[in-house]
């Protein structure tokens, strides 16, 4: 009788040993590093240009100053040509990146006057940092006085309801404003 699992099939025959050898090692001797002309003429060109670079004398760093913007009065380091470049463009005096940007829109308003610009905009700064920055509660109510009374010069241009003809029935209309009262008690309390 046959033993379960089949082991006396694998345990007839016989199972063979085999060897397996490392492969012979290479010297490094025998292999050449091969090197095709183009390379070793870009080569030759590259260790070329690196010693006429080296004898180029390169221009020295200019160091960094601190400049102080006239209008808003930021404060940072900046090289001289730039600093020069800066007072050439706006009449000698020395302005920031984003003071130069509010100058730029005030002469296109009005009509590329680069002294006007810069004046409007330095008197702008001026009111600014005398008054906003000392007391941010009135300077913001300021704005709002400002806001206010742009609206009421568009609603003023607005057609009035009893103007029109052509109203539709039933709609709510508006008899009168209370914003002209609201103007004199503000500008009362000034």
């Amino acid at each position: 009788m046959a033993p379960p699992h089949g082991e006396a099939v694998l345990s007839s025959f016989p199972i063979p040993t085999r060897n397996f050898s490392k492969p012979p090692r290479l010297s490094n001797d025998n292999l050449k590093r091969t090197v095709s002309d183009i390379a070793f003429e870009l080569s030759k060109e590259i260790d070329r240009e690196i010693e006429e670079s080296s004898q180029l004398a390169l221009p020295p760093i200019s160091e960094a100053q601190d400049a102080k913007c006239e209008c808003c009065g930021m404060s940072e380091e900046y090289t001289p040509e730039y600093i020069k470049r800066v007072r050439d463009k706006f009449l000698g005096k020395w302005i920031c990146g984003l003071c130069s940007e509010a100058v730029k829109e005030e002469m296109e308003k009005n009509g590329g006057m680069c002294k006007e610009a810069l004046e409007t905009h330095m008197s702008h700064c001026h009111r600014f940092n005398k008054l906003g920055r000392a007391y941010p509660v009135l300077c913001q109510a300021q704005a709002m006085r400002e806001i206010l009374k742009k609206s009421t010069r568009i609603r003023a241009k607005s057609m009035s309801p009893r103007d029109n003809v052509n109203l539709k029935k039933g709609g709510i209309t508006r008899s009168s404003s209370c914003m002209p009262s609201m103007m004199n008690d503000l500008t009362l309390n000034n």
